[in-house]
Protein backbone atom coordinates (compact mmCIF):
# COMPACT_ATOMS: atom_id res chain seq x y z
CA UNK A 1 0.00 0.00 0.00
CA UNK A 2 1.39 3.21 -0.93
CA UNK A 3 2.26 5.85 2.12
CA UNK A 4 0.89 9.23 -0.63
CA UNK A 5 -1.65 10.30 -1.74
CA UNK A 6 -2.10 8.24 -4.98
CA UNK A 7 -4.73 5.40 -4.30
CA UNK A 8 -4.62 2.13 -4.51
CA UNK A 9 -6.16 0.30 -8.04
CA UNK A 10 -9.43 -0.36 -7.66
CA UNK A 11 -10.40 -1.01 -11.21
CA UNK A 12 -12.23 -4.05 -9.86
CA UNK A 13 -14.45 -2.66 -7.06
CA UNK A 14 -18.12 -2.25 -8.82
CA UNK A 15 -19.35 1.40 -9.34
CA UNK A 16 -22.69 0.17 -6.93
CA UNK A 17 -20.10 0.06 -4.20
CA UNK A 18 -20.29 3.19 -1.67
CA UNK A 19 -17.37 2.54 0.67
CA UNK A 20 -14.23 0.31 0.14
CA UNK A 21 -12.06 -1.40 2.78
CA UNK A 22 -8.65 -2.25 1.40
CA UNK A 23 -6.50 -4.28 3.51
CA UNK A 24 -2.91 -4.58 2.59
CA UNK A 25 -2.04 -8.37 3.43
CA UNK A 26 1.92 -7.78 3.08
CA UNK A 27 1.44 -5.21 5.60
CA UNK A 28 -0.05 -7.92 8.18
CA UNK A 29 2.73 -10.41 7.24
CA UNK A 30 5.50 -7.67 8.22
CA UNK A 31 3.89 -6.87 11.13
CA UNK A 32 3.89 -10.31 12.21
CA UNK A 33 7.41 -11.02 11.35
CA UNK A 34 8.77 -7.88 12.97
CA UNK A 35 6.72 -8.85 16.45
CA UNK A 36 8.68 -12.74 15.87
CA UNK A 37 11.47 -10.69 15.12
CA UNK A 38 11.17 -8.90 18.81
CA UNK A 39 9.83 -12.02 20.80
CA UNK A 40 12.78 -13.98 19.23
CA UNK A 41 13.25 -17.34 20.72
CA UNK A 42 9.66 -17.57 21.58
CA UNK A 43 6.59 -18.77 19.27
CA UNK A 44 5.10 -16.04 17.79
CA UNK A 45 1.08 -16.70 17.67
CA UNK A 46 -1.36 -14.31 16.33
CA UNK A 47 -4.93 -13.10 17.54
CA UNK A 48 -7.13 -13.15 14.86
CA UNK A 49 -10.46 -13.06 17.18
CA UNK A 50 -13.48 -10.41 15.92
CA UNK A 51 -12.95 -11.63 12.20
CA UNK A 52 -9.42 -10.66 12.52
CA UNK A 53 -10.24 -7.26 14.22
CA UNK A 54 -12.78 -6.65 11.62
CA UNK A 55 -10.60 -6.87 8.80
CA UNK A 56 -11.47 -10.68 7.72
CA UNK A 57 -10.47 -13.53 9.95
CA UNK A 58 -10.07 -16.48 6.68
CA UNK A 59 -7.53 -13.92 4.00
CA UNK A 60 -5.69 -12.61 7.27
CA UNK A 61 -5.15 -15.67 8.89
CA UNK A 62 -3.94 -17.23 5.51
CA UNK A 63 -1.45 -14.48 4.94
CA UNK A 64 -0.37 -15.14 8.39
CA UNK A 65 -0.21 -18.87 8.34
CA UNK A 66 2.03 -17.93 4.67
CA UNK A 67 4.50 -16.07 7.30
CA UNK A 68 4.85 -18.73 9.47
CA UNK A 69 2.45 -17.82 12.21
CA UNK A 70 1.61 -21.31 13.78
CA UNK A 71 -0.86 -20.70 16.68
CA UNK A 72 -4.10 -18.53 16.33
CA UNK A 73 -6.53 -17.51 19.06
CA UNK A 74 -10.00 -16.83 18.32
CA UNK A 75 -13.01 -16.14 21.18
CA UNK A 76 -15.24 -18.15 20.22
CA UNK A 77 -15.85 -21.81 19.38
CA UNK A 78 -18.14 -20.77 16.17
CA UNK A 79 -15.07 -18.69 15.05
CA UNK A 80 -12.56 -21.66 15.59
CA UNK A 81 -14.84 -23.77 13.22
CA UNK A 82 -15.00 -21.33 10.53
CA UNK A 83 -10.93 -20.97 10.74
CA UNK A 84 -10.36 -24.27 10.51
CA UNK A 85 -11.89 -24.62 7.59
CA UNK A 86 -8.70 -22.47 5.87
CA UNK A 87 -5.92 -23.62 8.26
CA UNK A 88 -6.78 -27.06 8.46
CA UNK A 89 -2.97 -27.92 9.94
CA UNK A 90 -2.74 -24.85 12.42
CA UNK A 91 -3.41 -24.91 15.80
CA UNK A 92 -6.49 -22.88 16.54
CA UNK A 93 -7.05 -22.06 20.55
CA UNK A 94 -10.40 -20.43 22.06
CA UNK A 95 -10.17 -18.04 24.37
CA UNK A 96 -13.65 -17.90 25.78
CA UNK A 97 -13.07 -21.74 27.37
CA UNK A 98 -15.95 -24.43 27.26
CA UNK A 99 -19.81 -22.86 27.03
CA UNK A 100 -21.45 -26.41 28.97
CA UNK A 101 -21.92 -29.01 26.56
CA UNK A 102 -20.09 -28.15 23.48
CA UNK A 103 -16.79 -30.13 24.43
CA UNK A 104 -17.86 -32.27 21.18
CA UNK A 105 -17.68 -29.20 18.90
CA UNK A 106 -14.68 -28.30 20.37
CA UNK A 107 -12.71 -31.59 19.86
CA UNK A 108 -14.55 -32.36 16.66
CA UNK A 109 -13.38 -29.47 14.94
CA UNK A 110 -9.69 -29.99 16.17
CA UNK A 111 -9.35 -27.25 18.42
CA UNK A 112 -7.86 -26.14 21.78
CA UNK A 113 -9.96 -25.01 24.39
CA UNK A 114 -8.81 -22.45 26.66
CA UNK A 115 -9.66 -23.68 30.10
CA UNK A 116 -10.74 -20.87 32.45
CA UNK A 117 -12.27 -22.14 35.36
CA UNK A 118 -12.75 -25.64 37.21
CA UNK A 119 -15.37 -26.34 35.01
CA UNK A 120 -13.75 -26.49 31.65
CA UNK A 121 -11.33 -28.06 33.10
CA UNK A 122 -13.91 -30.87 34.09
CA UNK A 123 -16.05 -31.26 31.26
CA UNK A 124 -12.58 -31.17 29.21
CA UNK A 125 -11.16 -34.22 30.97
CA UNK A 126 -14.91 -35.78 30.94
CA UNK A 127 -14.60 -35.38 27.07
CA UNK A 128 -10.84 -37.25 27.18
CA UNK A 129 -12.45 -40.02 28.94
CA UNK A 130 -15.39 -40.48 26.39
CA UNK A 131 -13.05 -40.35 23.60
CA UNK A 132 -9.91 -42.81 25.67
CA UNK A 133 -7.03 -40.37 24.56
CA UNK A 134 -5.05 -37.33 26.19
CA UNK A 135 -6.66 -33.84 24.93
CA UNK A 136 -5.14 -30.65 24.22
CA UNK A 137 -5.36 -27.30 26.04
CA UNK A 138 -4.40 -24.24 27.58
CA UNK A 139 -5.15 -23.42 31.09
CA UNK A 140 -5.82 -19.48 31.68
CA UNK A 141 -4.29 -18.22 35.30
CA UNK A 142 -5.80 -14.84 36.34
CA UNK A 143 -3.09 -12.74 37.63
CA UNK A 144 -4.89 -9.84 38.88
CA UNK A 145 -7.19 -9.01 35.42
CA UNK A 146 -10.24 -10.59 37.47
CA UNK A 147 -11.78 -11.30 34.08
CA UNK A 148 -11.03 -15.13 32.78
CA UNK A 149 -8.93 -17.32 34.22
CA UNK A 150 -8.29 -19.68 37.36
CA UNK A 151 -8.64 -17.32 40.52
CA UNK A 152 -5.09 -17.87 42.52
CA UNK A 153 -7.26 -20.15 45.30
CA UNK A 154 -8.25 -22.00 42.06
CA UNK A 155 -4.39 -22.11 40.88
CA UNK A 156 -3.36 -23.44 44.69
CA UNK A 157 -5.90 -26.26 44.83
CA UNK A 158 -4.92 -27.32 41.21
CA UNK A 159 -0.99 -27.42 42.14
CA UNK A 160 -2.15 -28.98 45.16
CA UNK A 161 -3.73 -32.10 43.11
CA UNK A 162 -2.76 -31.78 39.71
CA UNK A 163 -1.97 -35.25 38.85
CA UNK A 164 -5.89 -36.37 39.35
CA UNK A 165 -7.00 -32.81 38.47
CA UNK A 166 -5.21 -32.45 34.77
CA UNK A 167 -5.95 -35.98 34.11
CA UNK A 168 -6.84 -37.15 30.93
CA UNK A 169 -5.19 -33.36 29.85
CA UNK A 170 -2.27 -32.27 27.43
CA UNK A 171 -1.39 -28.68 28.83
CA UNK A 172 0.01 -27.42 25.99
CA UNK A 173 0.40 -24.11 27.82
CA UNK A 174 -0.32 -22.41 31.10
CA UNK A 175 -1.10 -19.00 29.81
CA UNK A 176 -2.23 -15.30 31.75
CA UNK A 177 -3.47 -11.64 30.59
CA UNK A 178 -1.55 -8.44 30.70
CA UNK A 179 -4.30 -5.74 31.56
CA UNK A 180 -1.92 -2.56 31.48
CA UNK A 181 1.09 -3.31 29.61
CA UNK A 182 0.15 -0.40 27.07
CA UNK A 183 1.08 1.69 29.93
CA UNK A 184 4.22 1.19 30.44
CA UNK A 185 4.97 3.62 33.90
CA UNK A 186 1.87 0.94 35.42
CA UNK A 187 3.38 -1.48 38.68
CA UNK A 188 0.19 -4.04 37.48
CA UNK A 189 2.93 -5.23 34.92
CA UNK A 190 5.25 -6.35 36.71
CA UNK A 191 2.99 -7.76 39.55
CA UNK A 192 1.30 -9.71 36.88
CA UNK A 193 4.87 -11.34 35.80
CA UNK A 194 5.68 -11.94 39.33
CA UNK A 195 2.48 -13.95 40.20
CA UNK A 196 2.53 -15.65 36.62
CA UNK A 197 6.08 -17.26 37.53
CA UNK A 198 5.07 -17.81 41.14
CA UNK A 199 2.55 -20.06 40.25
CA UNK A 200 3.91 -21.62 37.18
CA UNK A 201 7.02 -22.39 39.91
CA UNK A 202 4.38 -24.85 41.55
CA UNK A 203 2.50 -26.12 38.12
CA UNK A 204 3.85 -29.17 36.39
CA UNK A 205 6.14 -28.38 33.49
CA UNK A 206 4.47 -27.07 30.58
CA UNK A 207 5.64 -23.92 28.02
CA UNK A 208 4.06 -20.63 29.14
CA UNK A 209 2.22 -17.68 27.75
CA UNK A 210 1.99 -14.02 28.77
CA UNK A 211 3.08 -11.18 26.68
CA UNK A 212 0.28 -9.72 24.23
CA UNK A 213 0.98 -6.86 21.61
CA UNK A 214 2.08 -4.24 24.17
CA UNK A 215 3.30 -7.02 26.38
CA UNK A 216 5.97 -8.12 23.84
CA UNK A 217 7.93 -4.32 23.82
CA UNK A 218 8.40 -4.73 27.33
CA UNK A 219 11.28 -7.40 26.80
CA UNK A 220 12.06 -11.00 26.76
CA UNK A 221 11.46 -11.37 30.61
CA UNK A 222 7.50 -11.17 29.47
CA UNK A 223 7.92 -13.52 26.55
CA UNK A 224 7.92 -16.59 27.85
CA UNK A 225 7.62 -19.30 25.33
CA UNK A 226 4.30 -17.99 23.31
CA UNK A 227 3.56 -14.84 22.34
CA UNK A 228 0.06 -13.45 21.46
CA UNK A 229 -0.03 -10.12 19.46
CA UNK A 230 -3.53 -8.96 17.91
CA UNK A 231 -3.61 -5.16 17.20
CA UNK A 232 -0.24 -4.86 16.24
CA UNK A 233 -0.15 -7.17 13.18
CA UNK A 234 -3.37 -5.17 12.22
CA UNK A 235 -1.44 -1.91 11.89
CA UNK A 236 -2.75 -0.46 15.19
CA UNK A 237 -0.09 0.66 17.52
CA UNK A 238 0.33 -1.44 20.26
CA UNK A 239 3.17 0.77 21.96
CA UNK A 240 1.44 3.98 22.53
CA UNK A 241 4.39 5.48 24.30
CA UNK A 242 6.04 5.76 21.07
CA UNK A 243 5.29 6.49 17.15
CA UNK A 244 3.74 3.33 15.73
CA UNK A 245 6.16 0.83 14.79
CA UNK A 246 3.47 -0.93 13.02
CA UNK A 247 3.15 -0.72 8.88
CA UNK A 248 -0.42 0.63 8.35
CA UNK A 249 -2.78 -1.95 7.31
CA UNK A 250 -6.32 -0.68 6.20
CA UNK A 251 -7.66 2.29 4.03
CA UNK A 252 -11.07 3.23 3.83
CA UNK A 253 -12.02 5.01 1.20
CA UNK A 254 -15.67 6.21 -0.02
CA UNK A 255 -17.24 7.79 -2.40
CA UNK A 256 -18.73 10.95 -3.33
CA UNK A 257 -22.30 11.15 -3.62
CA UNK A 258 -22.86 14.69 -4.57
CA UNK A 259 -21.23 18.05 -4.02
CA UNK A 260 -23.06 21.10 -3.77
CA UNK A 261 -22.74 24.81 -3.30
CA UNK A 262 -23.96 26.54 -0.03
CA UNK A 263 -24.29 29.94 0.71
CA UNK A 264 -23.20 31.49 4.06
CA UNK A 265 -24.97 31.10 7.13
CA UNK A 266 -27.16 28.07 5.74
CA UNK A 267 -26.26 24.67 8.16
CA UNK A 268 -25.19 21.29 7.26
CA UNK A 269 -26.80 18.20 8.28
CA UNK A 270 -28.74 16.60 11.24
CA UNK A 271 -29.75 19.48 14.13
CA UNK A 272 -27.68 22.07 12.26
CA UNK A 273 -24.97 22.01 14.12
CA UNK A 274 -22.76 23.30 11.71
CA UNK A 275 -23.30 26.56 10.53
CA UNK A 276 -21.41 27.86 7.07
CA UNK A 277 -19.36 31.06 7.40
CA UNK A 278 -19.07 31.66 3.53
CA UNK A 279 -20.01 30.66 0.68
CA UNK A 280 -18.61 26.49 0.63
CA UNK A 281 -18.65 23.35 -1.27
CA UNK A 282 -20.37 20.68 0.56
CA UNK A 283 -19.24 16.99 -0.52
CA UNK A 284 -21.85 14.28 0.61
CA UNK A 285 -19.93 10.67 0.90
CA UNK A 286 -21.26 6.93 1.23
CA UNK A 287 -20.16 5.98 4.28
CA UNK A 288 -21.74 6.65 8.10
CA UNK A 289 -22.25 5.49 11.66
CA UNK A 290 -23.72 1.63 9.98
CA UNK A 291 -19.97 1.20 8.20
CA UNK A 292 -18.24 2.01 11.92
CA UNK A 293 -17.28 5.57 11.60
CA UNK A 294 -18.12 6.39 14.80
CA UNK A 295 -21.09 9.09 15.06
CA UNK A 296 -18.49 11.16 18.40
CA UNK A 297 -16.66 12.15 15.17
CA UNK A 298 -19.58 14.90 14.13
CA UNK A 299 -17.14 17.66 13.42
CA UNK A 300 -13.78 16.17 14.28
CA UNK A 301 -10.94 14.83 12.10
CA UNK A 302 -10.76 15.47 7.90
CA UNK A 303 -10.60 12.76 4.71
CA UNK A 304 -7.82 13.04 1.96
CA UNK A 305 -9.08 14.21 -1.79
CA UNK A 306 -6.20 14.07 -4.23
CA UNK A 307 -3.49 15.18 -1.97
CA UNK A 308 -5.97 17.84 -0.54
CA UNK A 309 -7.31 18.13 2.97
CA UNK A 310 -11.09 18.73 3.46
CA UNK A 311 -12.23 18.58 7.65
CA UNK A 312 -15.64 16.63 7.82
CA UNK A 313 -18.36 18.99 9.14
CA UNK A 314 -21.70 18.27 10.68
CA UNK A 315 -23.30 15.17 12.43
CA UNK A 316 -22.11 11.66 11.24
CA UNK A 317 -25.45 10.49 9.53
CA UNK A 318 -26.01 6.26 9.11
CA UNK A 319 -25.02 6.42 5.78
CA UNK A 320 -23.18 9.85 4.83
CA UNK A 321 -20.52 12.08 5.89
CA UNK A 322 -20.52 15.13 5.09
CA UNK A 323 -16.93 17.27 4.28
CA UNK A 324 -16.22 21.14 3.14
CA UNK A 325 -14.21 20.55 0.23
CA UNK A 326 -14.36 24.46 -0.55
CA UNK A 327 -10.24 24.42 -0.95
CA UNK A 328 -9.89 21.47 -2.93
CA UNK A 329 -10.17 21.75 -6.98
CA UNK A 330 -12.88 20.70 -8.79
CA UNK A 331 -11.10 18.45 -10.68
CA UNK A 332 -11.19 16.02 -7.86
CA UNK A 333 -14.86 16.48 -6.97
CA UNK A 334 -16.71 14.61 -9.35
CA UNK A 335 -19.45 12.12 -8.52
CA UNK A 336 -17.69 8.82 -7.57
CA UNK A 337 -14.52 9.87 -7.13
CA UNK A 338 -12.76 8.62 -4.17
CA UNK A 339 -11.90 10.18 -0.81
CA UNK A 340 -9.35 8.35 2.06
CA UNK A 341 -11.18 8.52 4.65
CA UNK A 342 -8.76 6.53 6.94
CA UNK A 343 -5.36 5.48 5.74
CA UNK A 344 -1.39 6.28 5.96
CA UNK A 345 -2.57 10.25 6.50
CA UNK A 346 -5.04 9.74 8.99
CA UNK A 347 -4.48 6.55 11.06
CA UNK A 348 -6.88 4.11 12.32
CA UNK A 349 -5.16 5.10 16.06
CA UNK A 350 -5.59 9.25 15.16
CA UNK A 351 -9.26 8.53 14.36
CA UNK A 352 -10.13 6.52 17.03
CA UNK A 353 -7.96 9.56 19.48
CA UNK A 354 -10.31 11.89 18.16
CA UNK A 355 -13.18 9.63 19.15
CA UNK A 356 -12.50 9.74 22.31
CA UNK A 357 -12.15 5.36 21.98
CA UNK A 358 -9.14 3.05 21.18
CA UNK A 359 -8.34 1.59 17.46
CA UNK A 360 -9.94 -1.88 18.18
CA UNK A 361 -13.25 -0.57 18.55
CA UNK A 362 -13.02 1.33 15.03
CA UNK A 363 -11.23 -1.74 13.39
CA UNK A 364 -13.84 -4.25 14.77
CA UNK A 365 -17.05 -2.03 14.39
CA UNK A 366 -16.17 -1.68 10.23
CA UNK A 367 -19.35 -4.02 9.50
CA UNK A 368 -19.71 -5.89 6.47
CA UNK A 369 -21.19 -2.77 4.26
CA UNK A 370 -17.80 -2.20 2.41
CA UNK A 371 -16.93 -3.75 -0.77
CA UNK A 372 -13.05 -5.23 0.66
CA UNK A 373 -10.18 -5.13 -1.74
CA UNK A 374 -7.12 -7.30 -0.25
CA UNK A 375 -3.88 -6.63 -1.63
CA UNK A 376 -0.93 -9.21 -1.40
CA UNK A 377 -0.85 -11.53 0.93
Amino acid sequence: MKDGPDLPDLSSVPARAGAVLVVDLDAVRGNWRHMAGLADGAECGAVVKADAYGLGAAPVARALRAAGARTFFVATIEAGITLRKGLPDARIAVLHGIPPGSAPDISGAGLVPILNTPGDIEQWQAEARRQGRPLPCFIHLDTGMNRLGLTPAEVDELADDAARRLDGLEVQAWMSHLACADDPGNPMTARQARSFRASLARLPKAPASLANSAGIFHGAEYHFDLVRPGIALHGGNPAPWMSNPMAPVIRILARIHQVRHAPAGDTVGYDATHRIDRPAKVAALGMGYADGYPWRLAGKGHVRIGGHIAPIIGRVSMDLLTVDVTEVPDRFLAEGAWVEVVGPHRTVDQAAAEAGTISYEILTSLGDRYHRVYLGG
